[in-house]
């Protein structure tokens, strides 16, 4: 017969912890402990404390930024779950000195570092600069948008929050009118429907007091854009996976072991108007870092979302030798094409676009006369010139339209026009004067980057820039803010960002 060991597994053990030999070198702990420790100057947080003649005493900012910043790489957002690895996890107890901080203290230090964010950034990259992690050869520029913490539900311009607000009123003022009308109801009926009530006003009072007490957003086409009553900083945004309510963050990498250089979020802003902040902040850091004349030799790339003329212009008075691509740059590559597989997924995506809709007929499929300028549409008919001179970024455009009594029995209405015309016929315009027109930014942009060194240099920007924000997105888990507000979200995000800096510092602190 077998004779075994027993299980002890149920027993309990008692052993000695020696929290340094805990953090171990060439891991993420031990550089973030050696940075926070060794590197940084956190003589600013002192300005929040003024408790040295009475009150308790407060924990070190080093143990809160480690603490935090270890749980941002763990994928541990909130404030409870860091508190909570605070108590039962041991590499966070080696990097508290097994302090454990309340939930409270780390959201309320959290909320308070879009203040003291930037000086820690950027002691932070000098690090990585003095490691020899920032090659300076070359930048990419990309945004990452990101939930917010309030609901898409909540948004909405001036006037549709106001026919919200109503809705809400008009279903309040339904329950009292059906308890009138129904004097048996039970009283778990009436209890259930007060709280209804209570809930509707409410909601109805805080849309009230938010159109009370906030302006009404304007957009670049002077017109008002949604705000968020719960986070009016944030904005709805569309994604590869539907609309959110969030907001955009912009960074910028060195290409040499991917640093990020700068970080900011932006709400209710288009990315082009995010690029010159973002190459004025770029010029700034590496001031700091002691190169202010990096821009004289380094490369910069851009997707389509950041194309302008305008931003093109700027592009040309900083010294950087900007790739910046337009949204017609894959259509006009040779090896796209002829791509089976990229053809069949853009006409996916224009097929999800326009719902399932048959392509429309485009300016190609007219017939335009430059020298008499007349047109006629696929359909033979004659259309009339609307509008004579367009100028679009040095270029000249002219617009016919169709007659209304024509479009309206037109038997390819349905290939022209996406719905049935009520007030104008299909509106169509065509580029003039070509031979001897104005050599625009874009035009020389185009130029550039559609040669094989063009194509080449922004090549590398998908290798420089995206894998980036795979990491904070994906393996820090950060898929939504925690925080309301622009300025406490970028503080949040640079956090994030910082983290990811810290990581490449890894292999490189003994």
């Amino acid at each position: 017969m077998a004779n075994y060991k027993p299980d002890l597994s149920c027993q309990s053990k008692f052993i000695p912890i020696d929290f340094a030999q805990q953090i171990i070198p060439g891991t993420f702990e031990y550089a973030l402990s050696h940075i926070v420790d060794k590197h940084l100057d956190l003589t600013t947080f002192d300005d929040w404390y003024n408790n040295d003649n009475g009150g308790a005493a407060a924990y070190p900012p080093s143990v809160m930024l480690k603490i935090i910043l270890f749980g941002y790489s763990r994928g541990l957002v909130s404030s409870r779950r860091i508190a909570q690895a605070c108590e039962t996890n041991i590499t966070f107890m080696s990097l508290s000195g097994d302090e454990q901080p309340h939930y409270t203290s780390i959201a309320s230090f959290v909320a308070k570092m879009k203040d003291k964010i930037e000086p820690l950034f950027t002691q932070v990259l000098m690090i990585c600069d003095r490691e020899g992690l920032i090659g300076r050869n070359m930048f990419a520029i990309d945004g990452c948008k990101i939930k917010s913490n309030a609901s898409k539900e909540w948004s909405g311009t001036f006037e549709e929050l106001e026919r919200k607000q109503t809705k809400l009123r008009r279903a309040s003022r339904r329950i009292i009118e059906r308890h009138q009308a129904q004097d048996g109801l039970s009283e778990d009926e009436v209890q259930h429907d007060l709280k209804q009530k209570e809930k509707l006003d409410k909601s109805a009072d805080k849309i009230k007091q938010f159109l009370a007490s906030n302006e009404e957003k304007i957009g670049n086409r002077k017109k008002p854009v949604k705000s968020n009553v719960t986070d009016p900083d944030s904005a709805k945004m569309t994604t590869s996976k539907g609309t959110i309510q969030g907001y955009n963050g912009i960074a910028i990498n060195d290409d040499k072991q991917q640093i990020i250089m700068q970080a900011q979020v932006w709400g209710s802003v288009g990315e082009q108007q995010t690029l010159k902040p973002a190459v004025e902040q770029l010029q700034t850091q590496l001031a700091k870092l002691g190169t202010p004349d990096a821009f004289n030799e380094a490369k910069f790339t851009a997707d389509s979302s950041f194309h302008s003329e305008v931003n093109l212009e700027f592009m040309a008075t900083t010294g950087l030798d900007a790739y910046m691509a337009d949204t017609a740059f894959r259509s006009r590559n040779p090896l796209f094409k002829t791509s089976e597989t990229y053809q069949t997924e853009k006409e996916k995506r224009r097929l999800k676009r326009s719902k399932g809709r048959a392509r429309l007929f485009n300016s190609t499929d007219f017939y335009f006369n430059e020298n008499e300028l007349t047109c006629r549409c696929p359909a033979g008919k004659e259309m009339w010139l609307s509008v004579k001179s367009i100028e679009t970024a040095g270029r000249h455009y002219v617009r016919f339209s169709g007659y209304l009594k024509d479009c309206r029995v037109c038997p390819l209405q349905a290939q022209c026009m996406r719905k049935v015309p009520s007030k104008q016929g299909r509106q169509v315009q065509f580029e003039t004067n070509k031979a001897d027109k104005y050599i625009s930014y874009t035009d020389k942009m185009r130029v550039k980057i559609d040669s094989s060194p063009g194509r080449r240099q922004y090549s590398k920007r998908l290798g420089t820039i995206e894998p980036v924000f795979g990491n904070i997105t994906v393996n820090k888990g950060m898929n939504k803010f925690t925080l309301r507000g622009q300025e406490k979200v970028n503080a949040q995000w640079q956090m994030y960002c910082l983290v990811h800096n810290i990581e490449k510092l890894r292999n490189s602190l003994h």
